[in-house]
């Protein structure tokens, strides 16, 4: 078994949007998962990448994908990565490709002098917790998570627009 990580390049769309989906029928919520191989592109290869992507080979087969972005940390004063996903297909879980993604973008890391990586996980997933525990991972329980999207983003952005035209 031959395993190498590598950065994604054009040519992978299919198998990162293929992935991504595996992830949201794993998260039990595949209907919410709507990304295409054109915003794939346009996300991690257009002229303006808004995230980065490595993928994991097993004998030239993609077996696992991690979608990351730079975040910036006005306390270290330096960039970090935020792992958005990370997904390890069924069939090649329980062999260290899960660790040897994580090892792959500490080095990113280290290499660019970046203060942290830092992801969120599901409550849930006690594998993917158990993974993130041993590799020295902690949880950040003191701070809670909040989204805001679909209706309730639109909603949040038209009424601040507004209320500045009238100050």
């Amino acid at each position: 078994m031959t395993t190498s990580i590598r950065p994604a390049r054009p040519g992978d769309e299919s198998a990162i949007v293929a992935m991504i989906y595996e992830l949201a029928v794993f998260e039990h919520v595949p209907e919410q998962c709507t990304v295409t191989e054109s915003q794939i592109t346009a996300g991690l290869f257009g002229p303006d990448p808004q995230a980065f992507c490595h993928i994991a080979e097993v004998d030239g087969e993609p077996a696992a994908v991690a979608v990351w972005f730079r975040n910036f940390s006005t306390w270290d004063g330096v960039a970090g990565i935020y792992l958005e996903d990370l997904f390890v297909r069924e069939r090649f879980r329980r062999h260290g490709l899960g660790r040897a993604m994580l090892a792959t973008l500490a080095r990113e890391c280290v290499e660019h002098g970046y203060s942290r990586l830092s992801w969120a996980v599901l409550d849930w997933n006690s594998p993917a917790i158990a993974l993130y525990d041993a590799v020295g991972g902690r949880p950040m329980s003191e701070w809670i998570s909040y989204r805001v999207s679909g209706p309730e983003l639109s909603a949040l952005a038209g009424p601040a627009l507004s209320a500045l035209a009238e100050e």
